[in-house]
């Protein structure tokens, strides 16, 4: 197999594509930008956040670049154990 494929466009100009990006088992889509784009908007709805939740976002990942924070599984541990009381033991 070469190390890429050239493909002619509508508009006759080559298109050199990465075989990188090539796969037997897998289709290639090419779309204009303005197309993805609106893809995108569609897919993934871009939310505005408040000052205040801008605020908490920047806190939470300076906390998490100190590594301040729990797995889900100490989480869930934490959550179990304030939901057992004192002396009494349950059964699992």
């Amino acid at each position: 197999m070469g190390a890429a494929k050239t493909v002619i466009s509508s508009n006759h100009m080559p298109i050199t594509i990465p075989k990188k990006f090539i796969s037997p088992r897998e289709d290639l889509i090419i779309v204009p930008r303005s197309e993805y784009e609106n893809l995108l908007e569609r897919a993934v709805p871009m939310v505005r956040l408040t000052r205040l939740e801008k605020r908490e976002l920047e806190t939470a990942r300076r906390e998490m670049a100190r590594g301040e924070f729990l797995t889900l599984k100490e989480f869930e541990h934490e959550l179990d154990r304030s939901h057992t009381k004192k002396g009494v033991k349950v059964a699992r």
